[in-house]
């Protein structure tokens, strides 16, 4: 990833920001025997705004969040994370657990019980086992430390294949400015705010409210779209903390820039580690009547099982691109599309063009070696009119691995 100007990559994930400390323990709540508890603790009067899964059927650890944002008018200090299980579909005992853990942890930490919010990632149907979970806390309130994020991005994760991180650092208003965040998610990715949680910090200060809708443009461009496989998690959440030094609103486009960098460069990192994915796949659509129309173009093609299965068998099947872009449910001229796959234009006034099928093979094959490359990305470029609307989405291809994995999920 490129950031835009005037942001710069640094390391430190989401504890590069100032005053922003994170944890990780193995409490014993998953069975590898890998880091399942993470804590990551803003400072004093941070605003946090959050955005959830829309799913009807979600975890009640989401609704808490929630209504605790509300109630607080967007702040919080606190986050817990438990990896292992989902503690959705648990019936009251979910919200119980959910009470208590945050409890425990204010408690620990000389915090109101409100100023803390909970997120579970698991297997659905499966409840926290809370004394475990509360032992861990103690262990975890102790390893706090500035340099805790690289710890706390490997604790979140489940079928992950890699820990997701990045942090950008800029000037602005004369002084230092960074913005950090982690993810996870590599299966049950589809957001409608996959299975994904991310968290985002920034050491400007900036009002709630403004804040809430940065977050919420930046969300939409980026995890709402993505997808892996077309299936919404119950516990889709993502939280964005913001504390320090007031930033002036001359500097929020700048902000929001970065703001929007970070949860795409994380957005992308979902994709790219879909359950057995050997590549990364991004949809450009531009000429649309607006923005929003473009991306759910967008979306509909990379989310499309067939296109898919055409990359992963490296197959420029065009056909099945054009097609799911009709079925996206926004108005364009079908004698307008042009195509492309990677350099090669398959497509131009909604016919199809001669091209050296081989060689757009040979495309595909470069970019799906089942390792992360420096450019192992298939990009797909559709125009489908002369009007202002442009956006992009991301996925991935669907190989025989995403069968087997979610076939022996629980068994």
């Amino acid at each position: 990833m490129t950031p835009p100007s005037p942001w710069l990559p640094i390391p430190g994930g989401v504890t590069a920001p100032e005053g922003f400390l994170a944890a990780a323990v193995t409490a014993g709540l998953k069975a590898s025997g890998r880091p399942d508890l993470s804590l990551l603790l803003s400072p004093p009067g941070a605003a946090c705004a959050g955005t959830f899964t829309t799913s009807l059927v979600r975890a009640a650890c989401v609704d808490l969040c929630a209504e605790r944002l509300a109630a607080g008018g967007g702040h919080a200090r606190a986050v817990l994370t438990n990896s292992g299980q989902a503690n959705a579909c648990t019936g009251e005992r979910g919200l119980a657990d959910s009470l208590r853990a945050t409890a425990e942890l204010a408690a620990r930490l000389d915090l109101a019980p409100d100023e803390v919010l909970i997120c579970s990632t698991g297997v659905i149907g499966v409840p926290i086992p809370m004394e475990v979970l509360v032992a861990g806390l103690d262990p975890l309130v102790a390893a706090l430390a500035p340099d805790g994020g690289g710890a706390a991005a490997e604790a979140i994760l489940t079928t992950d294949l890699v820990a997701k991180e990045i942090a950008l650092e800029a000037q602005l208003g004369g002084r230092r400015v960074r913005i950090g965040g982690m993810a996870k998610g590599s299966g049950m990715i589809h957001p409608d705010m996959a299975t994904m949680l991310g968290y985002l910090t920034c050491d400007a200060g900036v009002p709630a409210d403004v804040w809430q809708d940065m977050v919420k443009r930046a969300v939409n461009c980026s995890f709402n779209a993505i997808t892996v496989d077309g299936d919404t998690s119950t516990n889709d959440t993502y939280l964005a903390f913001a504390a320090g030094e007031p930033l002036g609103p001359e500097h929020f486009a700048a902000l929001e820039a970065g703001l929007t960098a970070v949860s795409q460069h994380l957005a992308r990192a979902i994709a790219r580690d879909g359950e057995g994915a050997t590549c990364l796949i991004e949809v450009r659509v531009e000429g649309a009547a607006d923005d929003a129309g473009a991306r759910a173009i967008a979306r509909t093609v990379a989310g499309s099982s067939l296109v898919k299965c055409a990359v992963h068998g490296r197959d420029p099947n065009w056909g099945r691109i054009v097609a799911a872009a009709g079925r996206a449910g926004v108005a364009f001229d079908p004698q307008a599309v042009a195509l492309w796959l990677g350099g090669h234009q398959l497509m131009a006034a909604g016919q199809p063009l001669a091209f050296d099928r081989p060689a757009a093979s040979a495309y595909l094959k470069a970019r799906a070696a089942g390792a992360y490359l420096a450019d192992d990305t298939v990009a797909i470029r559709l125009l489908v009119g002369d009007g202002p609307g442009s956006g992009l989405a991301w996925g991935c291809d669907l190989s025989d691995q995403y069968v087997h994995i979610n076939a022996d999920y629980t068994t």
